[in-house]
């Protein structure tokens, strides 16, 4: 998809300009009227030059930032700055997130945010902030604007990667009941072996990436990887899992795409095989407003387990749905539901599990964002689970996930951001040994390319 980008930056442009304080605390300092000056009638270079002299410590700084923005933009447009193109473009995204992270409500700081970073190819970002800026009523004018900047993101996009890590530590590493005692027609029996919770700090690593070839104007040939890798100490409780996709995309029109992949994976347990899964997804994502999106998935794959638990051996489908609410600038509210239904050679452990999702996050002032979200599942099990169930019915579970999040805009290290993430996870079951209870904590570093 082709547009004016040049015309719409140019209309942006003066927008800001007509209203380059509105946002911001004007400053009545005669070097920053000066500059502010420069910045109106488009002398980039020269607005740097004086804005750069100034210290960022002072009262006005959210003017003088913001101006530095706006006139790092300008100078990365001129022909002349082609070499330090990259150069401008960091200088001015580094400005105007520094005012968002005291002052996240401000609308006007995070368009020109949001144009600086489409500028500079970070489509993710971008994305994220003109999200944020529609939550914000814009004038109708310049909301056409930003979807079109939106629309134009999604018809370009190539390459997308993803990394991160985390210190993880967890009070119930492999999810298991504390019971020491099953009771079988009411006589008592313990256990043999080790039981119980056990409790660990982990390391977990994560990273995947994409790349789209365009096949015409609407279609996109993706290809991507994902993986995942957990440890703590011993091999008893590492995990990895990593996955394959394939498949096209189809830009429907401007607020819609679906994507149709291929998809294999492998799951290790213990540093040993635990399963293998080819099958097909599909995907659907459309834009339903200026503040909110939609987004469906359904796949179908079998799995194939190593022993001993060939048992499970078998097709898996899942469909969920759900959606993104950018409730203002500052808050995002996000929720999903779905199912999954697995049919095992084992009878007992085929299951149907339905579950729901919500989460919410709120930019602060002083540059903290706080999270929390909850997650409920209900799983019904066939067969008879003698003697796990006294009467010998089908298991059920419940399963309740609650977790909060916090970090601070400020701190960021080579790009990667830290994240302090906290979870308390029960599981209430009718069978015996099924139920239990997990306290978890992260401390995560990831970034998005």
């Amino acid at each position: 998809m082709k547009i004016p980008v040049r015309a719409l930056l140019a209309v942006l442009l003066i927008w800001a300009a007509a209203s380059a304080g509105a946002d911001s605390h004007r400053s009545s300092d005669p070097e920053v009227a000066r500059a502010r000056a420069l910045v109106e009638i488009a002398e980039f270079g020269a607005a740097l030059a004086v804005l750069r002299t100034l210290p960022r410590d002072r009262p006005d700084r959210v003017d003088v930032l913001f101006l530095t923005g706006l006139a790092a933009m300008g100078a990365a447009a001129e022909p002349e700055a082609a070499d330090e193109r990259d150069a401008l473009l960091d200088e001015a995204i580094t400005a105007l997130r520094a005012i968002l992270i005291d002052r996240p409500d401000l609308v006007r700081v995070r368009l020109e945010l949001a144009r600086a970073l489409f500028l500079k190819g970070e489509d993710g970002p971008s994305t994220r902030h003109f999200e944020r800026v529609l939550a914000g009523a814009p004038p109708a004018v310049l909301a056409a604007n930003v979807h079109r900047f939106l629309a134009a993101m999604g018809a370009r996009r190539r390459f997308s990667m993803y990394a991160g890590g985390s210190i993880a530590p967890d009070s119930n590493i492999g999810a298991v009941s504390d019971s020491e005692i099953i009771y079988i027609r009411g006589l008592p029996f313990h256990r043999d072996g080790d039981t119980g919770a056990t409790s660990g700090i982990g390391v977990v690593v994560w990273g995947g990436g994409e790349y789209q070839y365009p096949l015409n104007d609407r279609v996109r040939l993706r290809a991507g990887a994902d993986g995942v890798r957990r440890e703590y100490a011993g091999r008893r409780f590492d995990q990895t899992f990593a996955a394959l996709h394939l498949g096209p995309r189809w830009l429907v029109d401007p607020s819609t795409e679906v994507s149709l992949l291929a998809t294999a994976d492998r799951h290790w347990l213990g540093g040993a095989p635990g399963h293998d899964g080819v099958g097909a997804r599909l995907e659907a994502r459309r834009r339903l407003g200026p503040r909110l999106s939609a987004r469906a998935r359904a796949s179908w794959r079998t799995r194939d387990y190593r022993a001993p638990n060939e048992a499970l051996t078998g097709p898996v489908r899942s469909f969920s749905a759900g959606g993104t609410w950018v409730v203002s600038p500052t808050l995002l509210a996000a929720a999903d539901a779905g199912y999954e239904g697995a049919r095992s050679r084992a009878q007992r452990w085929r299951n149907a599990t339905r579950w729901v999702r919500a989460d919410v996050s709120v930019a602060l002032p002083w540059g903290f964002t706080a999270g929390a979200g909850g997650e409920f599942r209900w799983a019904r099990y066939r067969g008879d689970w003698f003697p796990f169930t006294p009467d010998g019915s089908a298991r059920g579970d419940r399963t309740r996930i609650l977790r909060v999040s916090a970090f601070n805009r400020r701190l960021t290290l080579f790009g990667f951001s830290p994240e302090l993430l906290l979870a308390h996870e029960a599981r209430k079951s009718n069978a015996q040994l099924y139920d239990y209870r997990r306290n978890r904590a992260e401390l995560r570093f990831q970034r998005l390319f």
